[in-house]
């Protein structure tokens, strides 16, 4: 007896081990799952339980320093598919009436046919194994609503966010652009994302194990939080100036590598317009502006090669030349040079020297840019005319070490800090290779390189009292309500000249304008100041120059600056002082009169202006003699009778003073005559000229000065010659200086 019953107690021994090991496994396998991996499994069971929607967040806006949207978001819709629950609801056709079963090649052809999508790629989408998928994202609001109606199994409308650009490819370069997911991929848009971004919302709901929805509604919704905007200091109106004369200078002198302008506040550093030509529309940033790019792109028939091909043309067109492009200043360089020799008291006003045309450094013959020279000159002349010998020896007065000193000092060689990104360093000689030659070169702008932002801020700290002012690009960053968050203040880098040098520095530039290569910069009424560069590029011989215009007014107490850059005009001419100082002379023009800054004229300025021509139509002639002459005008009348039918110019017109007015006392007496051309005459002859074919003349460029010397010349007129027009009719002739910097 005594057997079997340690027999039993043996196998109830084992079974309860047996028991003791299931149980300690079970519950080994049990603090795994909820402890060890617990929160792996419960993401797992949310994921397969839940449908998670993201709600995209309303990008800030960038506007300019008045409020104008610049770049704004507007909601659009996503539309994705969830193709398991198609495809379920597809194999359960049998069990459901027939206007509920699910054709998967009906919703592809729905939808390809709505978003105007391929029907095979659409198809595919729906049959893979997923639970979701995109079918098209930034979908405009009447198109999302073709797709609600139809109410088709598995597909679904996300609130999505597009970002639109009202002014197409405006400050392009400044802005940016945003990629499909609303990222930024360039300018504002990629420095500022993080703040315009804003932060997403969801939408969590159930599913079931179908991977459908619950019959019944449980969402959780989470707000998506909306962008900061982001306030330049861009003027919305000084940019256009600055595009619309970039651009057709760029075309007139057929550019072949672009061009750049940027528009500085001198005393806040704040820039007011930035302008790269050509942009490109910031609504479609991935297509090809140039049709060259295009074609060289086209002619690939590897896709690798084609793919590379296409990133390096679309980097080039994205390049804001302004800011990460360095190059060689040349004259305008020579701003700086004259500031160091002022500020070191190693040269004098009146300080003689003499230009035979070229001067010998170190072994080398160094050519001036006036074939003969200039002969005997002093230090301000050498300033007024450009001249290279007198900036060769003022840069050897100077010396290696201040030389160096004053590169620096004026924020060359290194960053300025810009907004935006890939901004350029520029480049200067090591110490070894910085000898005699270099530092003859390096006075007139030949040698070293730096970027137009770097010579803004430069020539601004010229004119600024001595003060070096940090350019910057954003002005303040404001929430939805206009409230401001943070504010971006003017910083001062550092003094670099004193304040006389400063003065002196003015007025020696303002010269340049009134007397010197500059003077197809000047502009009625306002003291305008600058200094004119062209400069060849490396290597020397092939005909190939950066040509460009820094000026500034008014010189007195100076408010704004710009530069222009023209890169390889091709054209015919390609001097700085006569292709670019006229755009900086037309953007200045525009931007000191929109700024509501007083001109101050000369008493020859104020003898040239224009008067308004007032109406005599239907008076006597005695009374309209009068009216007429009361304007500083003079009159001929043509016909026999007592009261004037009518008149040439119209009312309103603006001539200069002494200009005609044709009066007509009998009715169809108005006769025509041809436009002569004047290009190329001086002032006085294209006023006889046109005065002789009974017609008025409008002085616009360096003629509206009163100057007529012998390098004056018409270099445009408007009406052409050859036109039909009434006599009297007003012909605006611009007026050129014939510049060799």
């Amino acid at each position: 007896m005594e057997m079997p019953k340690r027999k039993m107690r043996i196998r109830a021994l084992m079974i309860f081990l047996c028991f003791a090991v299931i149980i300690a496994l079970l519950a080994t396998r049990l603090v795994y799952l909820q402890v060890i991996n617990g929160a792996e499994l419960q993401k797992d069971a949310i994921e397969q339980q839940t449908r998670d929607s993201q709600v995209a967040s309303k990008r800030g806006t960038i506007y300019d320093r008045n409020r104008k949207a610049l770049a704004q978001s507007a909601t659009v819709e996503t539309i994705t598919a969830n193709p398991n629950e198609i495809q379920n609801a597809a194999k359960n056709n049998d069990n459901v009436s027939a206007d509920k079963k699910v054709d998967i090649e009906a919703i592809a052809k729905n939808l390809s046919d709505i978003l105007q999508l391929d029907y095979n790629e659409t198809l595919e989408k729906l049959n893979q194994k997923t639970s979701h998928v995109y079918i098209k994202r930034k979908v405009e609001a009447d198109v999302a609503n073709q797709i609600r109606e139809l109410n088709m199994t598995g597909i679904y409308l996300e609130e999505d966010a597009k970002r639109y650009y009202p002014y197409g490819s405006f400050a392009s370069h400044i802005i940016g652009f945003t990629g499909f997911d609303n990222q930024g991929l360039g300018g504002i848009e990629m420095v500022y994302d993080s703040s315009l971004k804003g932060v997403p919302g969801r939408v969590v709901s159930l599913k079931n194990a179908l991977d459908t929805d619950m019959p019944f509604q449980h969402e959780q919704h989470i707000d998506p939080e909306n962008g900061t905007n982001v306030v330049l200091t861009i003027d919305e109106v000084i940019q256009h100036f600055a595009e619309k004369y970039l651009e057709q200078a760029a075309i007139e002198n057929k550019v072949e590598k672009g061009g750049a302008c940027i528009v500085m506040d001198i005393p806040t550093g704040e820039i007011l317009a930035m302008a790269t030509y050509p942009g490109f529309d910031l609504n479609e940033p991935f297509v090809l502006v140039d049709p060259e790019d295009q074609a060289a792109v086209d002619a690939i028939t590897d896709p690798d090669e084609k793919l590379n091909k296409t990133n390096e043309v679309l980097q080039k067109q994205w390049r804001n030349k302004a800011v990460v492009d360095a190059y060689e200043p040349g004259s305008v360089f020579k701003a700086i040079t004259a500031s160091m020799a002022l500020e070191e008291d190693v040269v004098k006003l009146d300080d003689a020297f003499f230009c035979s045309g070229s001067k010998q450094v170190g072994g080398r013959t160094i050519r001036c840019a006036k074939a003969g020279g200039h002969g005997a000159l002093t230090f301000a002349g050498g300033v007024t005319n450009s001249c290279n010998p007198v900036f060769m020896e003022v840069g050897a007065r100077v010396g290696y070490d201040n030389f160096k000193k004053y590169f620096k000092a004026f924020g060359f060689g290194e960053v300025t800090g810009f907004d935006l990104p890939g901004e350029a360093k520029g480049t200067f000689y090591a110490d070894d290779a910085f000898n005699e030659v270099e530092l003859a070169t390096a006075s007139f702008g030949q040698g070293p390189t730096v970027t137009p932002l770097q010579l803004v801020a430069a020539v601004g700290a010229v004119a600024n009292d001595g003060k070096l002012m940090k350019p910057h690009l954003v002005k303040e960053l404001v929430n939805d309500d206009g409230q401001t968050i943070s504010t971006i203040e003017p910083t001062v880098v550092r003094q670099v000249i004193s304040e006389q040098t400063s003065d002196t520095m003015c007025t020696l530039l303002e010269s340049v304008v009134n007397e010197g290569s500059g003077q197809n910069a000047y502009v009625k009424g306002y003291r305008m100041a600058g200094k004119t560069g062209t400069s060849e590029k490396i290597p020397r011989g092939n005909g190939k120059y950066v040509s460009s215009f820094l000026g500034f007014a008014p010189a007195n107490d100076p408010k704004v600056l710009c530069l222009v850059i023209l890169d390889e005009a091709t054209a015919g001419s390609y001097y700085g002082g006569q292709i670019a100082a006229p755009v900086v002379r037309n953007i200045m023009e525009d931007t000191l009169r929109y700024l509501e800054i007083e001109p101050q004229y000369t008493a020859e300025e104020a003898a040239l202006l224009d008067v308004y021509v007032p109406s005599v139509k239907g008076l006597g002639l005695a009374e309209a003699k009068q009216k007429i002459t009361d304007e500083s005008l003079k009159y001929q009348i043509v016909g026999s009778g007592e009261t004037v039918k009518d008149q040439m110019p119209k009312m309103g017109a603006n001539l200069p003073a002494n200009s005609t007015v044709i009066l007509y006392t009998e009715d169809s007496q108005e006769t025509t005559v041809t436009v002569p051309s004047v290009i190329n005459m001086s002032v006085s002859s294209a006023t006889r000229e046109l005065a002789d074919s009974r017609l008025n003349i409008s002085l616009a460029g360096v003629g509206s000065s009163g100057k007529n010397t012998s390098r004056t010349y018409a270099s445009k007129q408007e009406p052409a010659a050859g036109a039909t027009v009434p006599i009297g009719t007003v012909v605006t002739v611009e007026f050129a200086y014939q510049s060799e910097d």
